[in-house]
C-alpha cells in the first residue's frame, strides 16, 4: 500500500546520499537540508547548544527556558500563538536534554500554512517575551514535579546515579533543577539564558521536506534573521573515568528495588561507537534475547526488564544497567548482573549471536528513518554533534563489518567491571 511504500522509498533516498551540502545562513547558524517531494509536508528543527549542561550553578535554567519559549510574543499570548499554529495545522515542539535545547515545527508547505507557520515559529524563538505569570506557573510546576519525584525509586535512583558518576561536572546535575535552585531563580536569569544561547552562532537547523535548496535557503533565512548572533558556546569539559567503584544504597518504601550499574561510556562521533553499540544489542540492548535479560528474567524470573545501553553525549554518556527486582532479590540479581558482564567482557559473543544481532539491527533501520520527522531527528543531530555527512547513508555497513574480535577488544578497553557505580534503591527486607 501507498503509506507503506512511501516511508520506505523516503529511507532509501536518504540512505543513497540524496541530500545537499550545509551551509550558513548570514547571522551564522549552520543548516543542512534533505529534499522529500513525497508529501507536501515540512519539518524543521532547530537545535541550540543550550542544554542542562550550561545551567551553571542554576540547575533546571535550561528547562524552565525552554519551556516559556511559547508563552508570548510581543502580538501573541501564549493561548493566541497555540490557536495560530492550530490554524493552520502546524505543530509546534519544544524541549531540553543535556546536551542540547530543541526547538521544532512541523507544516504542511501550502503557501498560507507555512508562511503563518514559519512566521510565529521566528518570533516565538527571537522574541519570547517570557511572561512573569508564565514564569511562575511553570517553576511551581518544576518544582511540583521534584515533589513526585521522591515518591518514584526510578526517579531517585537516576538522579543519584548521574551524581554519582559524574560528580561536579556538568552532566550530574538534574536538569530539572533541585528546590534551592528553582525558588531562588529570577524571570531575569531566564532571559539572561535567552540572549546568551538562543542565538544564531549557537544554532543548527534541519529541514526536510517538499521544498527546494533555494525555498531551504529562504526559510533558514527567515528563522535565524531576528535571532541575535551572538556566540557558539564554550565547550564543556571533559568527562573524568572514575577512580574506584562506589555503590550507594538508599531505603525507600517500595516493593521492589531498583538497581543502575554503569560508568562514563562513550561519546557522539566516538571512534569506537558502532562496536559498542553492536556489542551492546548482545550484551543487554536488544530486549528478552539478551544476555543480562536471558540470565536474569528467563533462567532465574528476577526481574521483568534487565537491560543495558549507552547514552552517547558531546563528551562521553553513561554505559547504564539496569533492572527492578523483588527487595529481598536484589543482591542476587546485582550479583548475576555483574558475572554477566564480566563474563562478557572476558569472552565476547558467540559467533551465532553476532549474526543475529546484526540482522535485527540492520533489519530495523529502515524503520528509524521511515518518517521525515524522524530522518529531520538524525539530520540536527548530525550537524549539532559534527558526525559525518554519509553517517545514515553507511550506517548499516559499518555495522556489518564487526567481528567478534572487535567487540572483545573495545569493550575489555571502554568497560572495567572493577570501576563501577552502582546504585540501589528500594525497601528493606
Amino acid at each position: 500500500p501507498p503509506w507503506v511504500i512511501a516511508p520506505l522509498v523516503n529511507a532509501a533516498r536518504v540512505l543513497a546520499g540524496q541530500k545537499s551540502q550545509p551551509w550558513q545562513t548570514t547571522s551564522g547558524a549552520r543548516v543542512y537540508d534533505v529534499r522529500a517531494p513525497e508529501r507536501p509536508m515540512i519539518d524543521v528543527r532547530i537545535i541550540f547548544d543550550a542544554g542542562g549542561a550550561r545551567d551553571g550553578d542554576k540547575p533546571g535554567l535550561a528547562s524552565l527556558t525552554n519551556s516559556l519559549l511559547d508563552e508570548g510574543t510581543p502580538t501573541q499570548n501564549a493561548d493566541q500563538l497555540a490557536e495560530t499554529f492550530e490554524g493552520v495545522g502546524a505543530e509546534y515542539g519544544a524541549s531540553a536534554l543535556r546536551d542540547m535545547a530543541v526547538t521544532s515545527i512541523r507544516s504542511l508547505t501550502e503557501a498560507t500554512a507555512i508562511n503563518t507557520a514559519l512566521k510565529t515559529f521566528a518570533a516565538v524563538l527571537a522574541t519570547p517575551t517570557f511572561p512573569d505569570k508564565s514564569f511562575q506557573r511553570n517553576r511551581k510546576a518544576m518544582l511540583l514535579g521534584l515533589q513526585q519525584e521522591k515518591a518514584a525509586p526510578g526517579k531517585i535512583a537516576g538522579k543519584t546515579y548521574y551524581k554519582a558518576i559524574y560528580g561536579d561536572h556538568p552532566y550530574g546535575s538534574h536538569s530539572g533543577g533541585n528546590e534551592q535552585s528553582l525558588k531562588a531563580m529570577t524571570l531575569d536569569n531566564v532571559k539572561a539564558f535567552h540572549q546568551q544561547y538562543y542565538v544564531a552562532r549557537n544554532a543548527v537547523v534541519a529541514i526536510v521536506g517538499d521544498v527546494s535548496r533555494k525555498q531551504a535557503e529562504a526559510i533558514a533565512e527567515q528563522l535565524t534573521t531576528k535571532l541575535r548572533v551572538g556566540e557558539k558556546a564554550k565547550a564543556i569539559a571533559a568527562v573524568a573515568g572514575l577512580e574506584k567503584a562506589r555503590k550507594q544504597r538508599i531505603v525507600h518504601e517500595s516493593q521492589q528495588t531498583h538497581i543502575l550499574v554503569g560508568q562514563p561510556g562513550m561519546r557522539r562521533g566516538d571512534e569506537d561507537y558502532i562496536t559498542l553499540y553492536v556489542g551492546n544489542h548482545i550484551l543487554g540492548g536488544s530486549g528478552l534475547i539478551s544476555r543480562i535479560s536471558d540470565v536474569i528474567r528467563e533462567q532465574r524470573g528476577l526481574a521483568y526488564s534487565a537491560y543495558s545501553y549507552f547514552s552517547p553525549m558531546r563528551e562521553n554518556g553513561p554505559f547504564t544497567m539496569g533492572l527492578q527486582t523483588k527487595n529481598a532479590k536484589a543482591d542476587e540479581a546485582l550479583k548475576l548482573l555483574d558475572e554477566t558482564l564480566r563474563d562478557y567482557i572476558n569472552k565476547g559473543p558467540t559467533e551465532d549471536e553476532l549474526k543475529r544481532s546484526k540482522q535485527n539491527i540492520t533489519g530495523g533501520w529502515a524503520l528509524r528513518v521511515d518518517s521525515n520527522k524522524k530522518i529531520t531527528e538524525y539530520v540536527a543531530m548530525i550537524g549539532f554533534y559534527g558526525l559525518p555527512l554519509d553517517y545514515l547513508d553507511t550506517f548499516t555497513g559499518k555495522v556489518e563489518a564487526i567481528t567478534v574480535a572487535d567487540i572483545k577488544d573495545a569493550f575489555k578497553r571502554r568497560i572495567n567491571p572493577d570501576k563501577l557505580v552502582t546504585v540501589m534503591v528500594g525497601g528493606e527486607e
